[in-house]
């Protein structure tokens, strides 16, 4: 834990945080993207009437929602309730630090330089804008920097070394030779960008009931501008957007045996669903451990999550990955050869312990908003529909988080995450053919629904899925498959008043 002098120390940077605390009174409320259902018919109230409002479900942070309740671009940059006065410091002071613009080393100050050499932003919240979802492209988009997603690249081990070494990390796939885990489209001058990705959509109309069409949007992704050369023959790639920050240290708290023992990989039950566990290496504790966050649950931790990103996103060295040239590799001599801003004053990284361990309690303590109109005659219809086509199933609807250390706030919490953790074969339409650790190329984690229905308030814009193709929920929704394709037929098999109040559900989380 940061000791006092640190706090006093950073004090300067505190007001940056404000923001992330109070609203300001000028900035204009932003829409809520749930939908409202005035006048429900018979049928909405019949449904309604099967479901009823659970104690605590209005809070789904349990006792760590945020009373600060938000319908702006403010939402999601609450800190957790019941945080301590000096905790608060702390959330305030990592804040700043998440906010913050890194630049190109060396510079004047050794605690804001080290950027690069390569990047895809400058600084933590460029992508996790508002500490919400990042923005995916809705066409080709070469340079343009108000995009956050990237792709991940890498390749099948060639050699029985490489076999043996992935093998005894839990990990099945290695980086791209030339280009690393990832392409990073910009760069610090004299560096060349790797290049640039290429989006291309076509349309897929998918008819609902009553003869209502959908329009899908299917991507293609290819790169261009290659900076290094072409890429290995076997590259596969994987677009990822920014998720959503909140209600990541509740995550964190849920039990392992509470994950692993929801688990069914050979479907024992026979209910078509056969979550996963992935299995990961962490390198900040040495070992394989279960996954938990990540599209593909690739990360065990949130100290890991974030030390990736600050050295793959930003190409910041930290204390689990110290490399001053991030995402460099042999490959690219002029790029490893680049400035670097590792500092003494920064244990020998780009950002040392204290200030790495500030990001990391602040990405633990972003709190879940409240419910909006949580009891609602459709949205508590839609609650009826949402299990009785099994979308619980996977979106499992309440944990208990445990014990954690000096976070008393979070530990013996139900939460209502609408999420199991685990891995799912979500179908071919929804595939990139790329495994992550134990995860195959049709396998994504289930991702938590709390906050859904703030999307278009915090990040202004309201697409879903891993790399945004989906423009609105009902679009999400259709693109599930594989163990989900049953509750995806029966929403598409709904009356419109259903898949209204359905939505209407899930809009309120």
């Amino acid at each position: 834990m940061p000791n006092r002098p640190l706090l006093i120390g950073l004090a300067a940077l505190a007001p940056l945080a404000l923001g992330a605390v109070v609203s300001s009174a000028a900035e204009p409320t932003a829409p809520t993207d749930q939908l409202i259902i005035e006048a429900p018919s018979a049928r909405i109230l019949e449904l309604a009437a099967q479901s009823k409002l659970e104690p605590g479900e209005e809070s789904p942070g349990g006792g760590a929602t945020t009373r600060r309740s938000r319908v702006n671009r403010d939402a999601f940059s609450q800190p957790s309730q019941g945080i301590s006065f000096e905790n608060e410091g702390r959330f305030r002071i990592g804040n700043s630090i998440f906010r913050k613009l890194w630049v190109t080393p060396p510079a004047s100050t050794d605690s804001s330089d080290g950027l690069g050499p390569l990047y895809n932003a400058r600084g933590c919240q460029n992508c996790h804008l508002k500490d919400g979802r990042g923005t995916p492209p809705t066409a080709n988009f070469p340079g343009d920097t108000a995009v956050s997603m990237f792709l991940r690249l890498s390749i099948l081990p060639e050699t029985e070394e490489h076999k043996k070494q992935l093998a005894e990390r839990r990990i099945n796939v290695i980086p791209e030779p030339t280009y690393g885990h990832q392409l990073q489209n910009h760069s610090v001058q004299g560096v060349p960008i790797e290049g640039h990705m290429r989006i291309d959509y076509t349309d897929k109309p998918v008819q609902l009931a009553n003869g209502t069409t959908v329009t899908l949007r299917e991507p293609k992704y290819s790169v261009t501008d290659l900076g290094y050369g072409p890429l290995h023959p076997k590259t596969m790639i994987s677009p990822r957007v920014a998720p959503q920050m909140i209600g990541l240290g509740l995550l964190e708290a849920i039990p392992e045996a509470t994950i692993r023992a929801a688990a069914d990989p050979d479907d024992k039950n026979g209910d078509g669903i056969s979550g996963r566990v992935n299995e990961v290496w962490s390198n900040e504790h040495g070992k394989p451990m279960l996954g938990r966050f990540g599209w593909k649950a690739g990360n065990a931790t949130v100290a890991q999550q974030s030390a990736e990103a600050f050295s793959g996103d930003i190409g910041i060295s930290n204390p689990m990955f110290p490399a001053g040239s991030g995402e460099c590799t042999p490959a690219q001599k002029v790029c490893i050869d680049a400035p670097h801003g590792d500092s003494p004053r920064q244990d020998g990284h780009e950002i040392g312990r204290e200030l790495f361990d500030l990001v990391v309690f602040y990405s633990q303590n972003l709190a879940v908003p409240p419910r909006r109109r949580p009891d609602d005659p459709p949205t508590l219809a839609g609650k009826t529909l949402f299990n009785s086509i099994g979308c619980a199933s996977c979106h499992t609807p309440t944990h208990t988080t445990g014990s954690v250390p000096d976070q008393p706030h979070l530990s013996n919490q139900k939460i209502w995450p609408y999420t199991d953790l685990l891995l799912h074969d979500m179908g071919e339409g929804l595939a990139d053919n790329r495994p992550e650790g134990d995860a195959d190329g049709r396998e994504w984690r289930t991702p938590p629904l709390w906050g859904l229905g703030l999307t278009g308030a915090v990040s202004r814009n309201t697409n879903f899925l891993h790399d945004g193709r989906a423009r609105t929920i009902e679009e999400a929704i259709l693109w599930h498959g594989g163990e989900a394709q049953k509750s995806r037929d029966a929403y598409a098999n709904l009356s419109r008043e259903e898949r209204d109040a359905l939505l209407a559900f899930v809009k309120s989380l």
